[in-house]
């Protein structure tokens, strides 16, 4: 053994050693050098900026390709893919002046390409152009992107929908891993905060093909907030206070770097009174309050990169259920009311060999959760635990063809200790093996692969059979196949063609298969089936892009046909007093899409005009409609770009305009909703005084307090408005 160690530390050091570098000079198209452009090789989690002279290096990378990505406000993105092979490269960049092209590499693809490159149209958005916007959650911010909405309850409670399809059929991913947080309750929010979230992705339509189960309507794939440059220290502090709720979001964090070495940490809690509709009345327990807690480590060298990340989130959430009746400014929850704590580990490991990789996602969630009716004995009491792993190997490039096998899994237990049971304890095995090729040529894309998956549900016997509460054991395997295919082309120089054809599953979920009892959230006595059989369903993805300096247009359509759609459908009897609803399967579809532009005219270099359509259909196979559609939405911002002399820079103005269509094809069981147009400002950018700089934006929501009740809102029923104006107030302070 004493042998063994002084030879593993050499082999070590050796590693430590045989490193590549990149090194080089970023300058402007009158090839004048450009001080403070960002460098980063997101893959490795590692980056840095260029000096005065526009100089940068990035030591300590691996063998193989490596993407990096230069960006520099007012110049357009400009990424590169180097081979490297233990030896210094030299990389000079020229960056040229544009208005607003970007071009992201997509992580939540297979092959983690820039949007330009990517086969499927893919929504990107940054956590700071949404928390511009003045929300005060983040599913708040993520309804503000073209084919997104939420179920919403208050202000606390936000699901989020993706072109109709919401629940179980929407997958949530944050730190590269899937997020299990008993999505099958109406009350059961995200459990995640954007403190510490770079940005969001968000794939729309089925992506069985990479994630497996529940990824048949999208996936919503939250990038965690980047590590600091190599040999930099980072201290951020911001603050948001609102003024509807009465609210406060305050955050700080930390993070560092060497060469090898990453580490950050955050940590944020907000706080909300209830909400206040136009009239000056209160909405009785919409109060919240959040504790959310980041930190995150990693190690990369040559051979290898490793990251650890850690999550804690605590919701206290209040329930309203009497609308408008005790009027208070408290922050402490009222009964009933719900308490949430959840934690996620996960763990990032890729390993370089010669001319290929092993990428390696393992990941446990721990989700508790109680609810409270009238003390402070939990009546409810569920623990829900997830491992999941996720391996993926790309196999070496031969020619023009990049491909990767991958396999993944989850193991999952549902425990009770409440004096109510919900859903029955269960344990939950998914297994999936997957293959996937990319093929380009010339301006051409073409993407396929096939998978297999595998899931077991096994459920404890509970109370007197045939009684309310009770359930009877189940031991149930679902099996399914799915396949996708995409071509992506450029008919002109500026002119990009997108279509994707795939196919996607769900097996149905627990309060599906054994529900039995009075669902308070909805006033009804469901019923679960036990013989359900699996959601399989087949989409196609039509994306139109036109793209010039000063002009972006899009057009998306997709028709989504859905076998064996699980609902909740009246069964025409009344038990405890309440109507029965039975767990049925029709055949579905869904259709729309989303249509928009942006121009930047020239030469007016400081006006931004955007607006966007969008607009989603469903139906069973026998006309009805579906429930939880969203109304047709138009979305248009006018945005300002200005600089104050030198005490500010990087200024914004916004003037957002957003109206709502009536819903009026609704399920049989659902209520129509009317039309509102809501008017928002916006305002901000970077104060400098003297050698101090720091961002503030000021927003004012439903400006015009308007009275509306969204579609998607629980709490329609009940006829209760949603919130009335509020401003907002930021202040963002790095050193």
């Amino acid at each position: 053994m004493k042998k063994i160690i002084p030879i593993l530390l050499l082999g070590f050091s050796a590693m430590l050693h045989a490193q590549n570098s990149v090194s080089g000079t970023v300058t402007d198209a009158q090839n004048k050098p450009l001080k403070g452009v960002t460098i980063t090789a997101p893959e490795i989690h590692k980056g840095t900026t260029t000096d005065e002279n526009g100089k940068y290096t990035l030591n300590n990378l691996p063998n193989g390709n490596l993407k990096l990505s230069f960006s520099f406000i007012g110049f357009a993105i400009q990424n590169k893919t180097i081979f490297l092979e233990q030896k210094e490269t030299t990389l000079d960049i020229s960056l040229e002046e544009k208005a607003f092209q970007m071009d992201e590499v997509i992580v939540s693809t297979a092959f983690n390409k820039l949007q330009s490159q990517n086969v499927m149209k893919v929504e990107h958005a940054s956590m700071k152009s949404l928390q511009q916007k003045g929300t005060a959650t983040l599913i708040e911010g993520l309804a503000t992107i073209p084919g997104v909405s939420q179920v919403s309850t208050g202000t606390s409670i936000g699901k989020p929908v993706i072109r109709g399809l919401s629940g179980n059929r929407v997958l949530v991913y944050s730190q590269g891993v899937r997020i299990e947080n008993q999505q099958f309750g109406d009350e059961h929010g995200l459990g995640l905060n954007d403190a510490g979230v770079e940005s969001v992705e968000v794939i729309k339509g089925p992506a069985s093909l990479l994630y497996g189960s529940d990824a048949l309507g999208g996936v919503l794939y939250f990038n965690p907030e980047k590590f600091a440059d190599a040999h930099t220290f980072k201290a951020n502090f911001s603050q948001k206070l609102f003024s509807n709720t009465l609210g406060s979001n305050t955050s700080l964090g930390l993070k560092t770097s060497t060469d090898n070495w990453k580490f950050s940490a955050r940590g944020s809690y907000n706080t909300h009174s209830d909400y206040e509709i136009p009239d000056g009345d209160r909405i009785t327990n919409t109060r919240f309050n959040e504790s959310d807690f980041k930190t995150g480590i990693g190690f990369s060298n040559a051979k290898f990169s490793s990251v650890f990340r850690y999550n804690f989130n605590k919701l206290d959430l209040g329930i309203p259920e009497n609308g408008v009746a005790e009027q208070t400014t408290t922050k402490k929850t009222d009964y009933p009311k719900q308490g949430v704590f959840n934690h996620l580990l996960s763990w990032n490991t890729i390993v370089y060999l010669k001319k290929s990789k092993l990428d390696i996602d393992l990941g446990y969630i721990d989700n508790d959760r109680s609810e409270f009716e009238d003390s402070n004995v939990a009546v409810l009491h569920m623990k829900l635990r997830t491992f999941n792993y996720d391996a993926k190997f790309h196999l070496p490039k031969f020619g023009k063809v990049e491909s990767i096998l991958g396999v993944q899994g989850m193991h999952q237990t549902n425990t009770n200790s409440g004096e109510e049971y919900l859903i029955p304890d269960a344990t939950t095995n998914d297994f999936g093996v997957f293959g996937t090729f990319n093929y380009e040529w010339k301006s051409n894309v073409i993407q396929a692969g096939l998978r297999y998956d595998n899931r077991k549900i096994n459920t404890s016997a509970f109370g007197i059979s045939g009684e309310e509460g009770s359930f009877d054991a189940i031991n149930k395997s679902y099996d399914s196949f799915n396949a996708a295919l995409g071509y992506k082309t450029k008919w002109q120089e500026n002119l990009t063609f997108r279509l994707n054809l795939a196919s996607g599953f769900r097996a149905p979920n627990l309060a599906e298969l054994t529900s039995n009892g009075v669902h308070e959230g909805t006033n009804r006595y469901e019923i679960g089936n036990a013989s359900l059989k699996t959601e399989q369903n087949i989409q196609t993805d039509v994306n139109l892009e036109y793209n010039t300096d000063h002009f972006e247009f899009f057009v998306n359509g997709f028709y989504n046909h859905i076998n064996h759609y699980i609902y909740a459908a009246p069964a025409g009897t009344v038990l405890d007093g309440n109507e029965v609803f039975d767990y049925i399967q029709n055949n579905a579809m869904l259709f729309g899409g989303e249509i928009g532009f942006h121009i930047h005219p020239h030469p007016l270099d400081w006006l931004h005009l955007e607006s966007s359509f969008e607009n989603v259909t469903g139906k069973k196979e026998n006309g009805d409609y579906l429930p939880l559609i969203p109304a047709n939405n138009w979305n248009n911002t006018i945005r300002t770009e200005f600089n104050i002399k030198k005490w500010l820079t990087d200024g914004f103005a916004t003037l957002n305009v957003t109206h709502t269509f009536n819903q009026d094809q609704v399920s049989g069981f659902e209520t129509k909703s009317n039309d509102y147009t809501l008017v928002n400002l916006g305002f901000g950018g970077k104060v400098h005084i003297g050698k101090t700089a720091f961002d503030i934006n000021l927003n004012g929501n439903n400006l015009f307090n308007k009275t509306y009740i969204a579609h998607l809102s629980r709490l329609k029923t009940d006829g209760i408005p949603n919130i009335g104006r509020t401003i907002v107030f930021g202040l963002n302070f790095t050193i």
